[in-house]
């Protein structure tokens, strides 16, 4: 009973955590209703088995960016914007809810982060906008071993 509820409540701190970072950081994902006048520009990702192209992207700080992903590979991905940190802390995160139960249920940018899951075969949008503060940000497919295998990018912002 009581790991139970220490696991519970780490997670719950974790969650909480990494919202703040990320919300702070990575724009606000799909939480934000835009309008197609609203973006500057789209970037066609394909998300392949253990890789991203492009490998890597330049925005401008303010720059609203449609991301549409296609998931190529023949295994679910997610394409998630953070800093280092926030990358970090919601791998493990993904990492912790593999190991309860052999899933990955993430709704899509339900811990405050940019991001999409994409079934094999799927595209789906992202609709982000570049931050102000971080100049260095990542792209990455977090679900346990895809970041490991190398399934991540950059994003500069200038």
């Amino acid at each position: 009973m009581y790991k139970k509820h220490l696991v519970s409540s780490l997670l719950a701190i974790s969650l909480s955590t990494l919202a703040a970072a990320s919300w702070a950081s990575a724009g606000h994902g799909n939480s934000e209703k835009v309008s197609d006048a609203d973006v500057d520009r789209t970037i066609t990702v394909e998300a392949g088995d253990m890789w991203f192209d492009p490998e890597d992207i330049e925005a401008s700080t303010g720059e609203t960016i449609k991301f549409e992903i296609t998931n190529t590979g023949s295994i679910e991905h997610e394409f998630t914007i953070g800093d280092e940190s926030a990358q970090e802390e919601h791998r493990d995160m993904m990492q912790e809810m593999s190991e309860g139960d052999g899933g990955h249920h993430m709704s899509e940018g339900g811990d405050g982060m940019a991001s999409v899951t994409i079934e094999p075969g799927e595209t789906k949008e992202l609709v982000w906008t570049a931050p102000d503060s971080d100049k260095s940000l990542e792209y990455a497919c977090n679900i346990p071993g895809h970041y490991e295998s190398g399934m991540y990018g950059n994003v500069t912002v200038k």
